[in-house]
């Protein structure tokens, strides 16, 4: 079960950060938000409703967390309980850039790793 923990945490980095880094070299380059297989990347969600608008500082802490996610699903692969730790430390700092960014699927994936992680506690060393 760890070992689907894991992979759901570094699917989870990956499948957001990637974008999140082509969202980045997108500002970079002046052209605002950018869009992926037609939707935007970080654009138009709940941050700018608050009046937050998509920022370069902010798509790199998001871009941070998901490489700190990909660590987190790596300890997990090795069975160390740190990584667990990591992993439910990141929850609150990931949920709200989901909800910020309005990202639907990564508190499914959240929830889904956190119960495979609380149930293999024990076995993580």
């Amino acid at each position: 079960m760890i070992l689907v923990a894991a992979v759901l945490a570094v699917i989870s980095g990956l499948g957001f950060g990637l974008p999140g880094l082509y969202a980045i070299w997108n500002m970079i380059q002046g052209r605002g938000i950018a869009y992926v297989m037609g939707y935007p990347t970080y654009g138009g969600g709940t941050f700018e409703h608050f009046g937050i608008k998509t920022t370069i500082p902010l798509l790199v802490a998001f871009v941070l967390v998901c490489a700190t996610e990909c660590v987190a699903g790596w300890m997990l692969w090795n069975g160390d309980k740190g990584g667990a730790v990591l992993a439910l430390a990141l929850l609150p700092i990931e949920l709200t850039f989901w909800i910020g960014f309005s990202l639907p699927f990564g508190p499914l994936l959240a929830v889904a790793r956190t119960v495979l992680i609380l149930i293999a506690w024990t076995s993580l060393n």
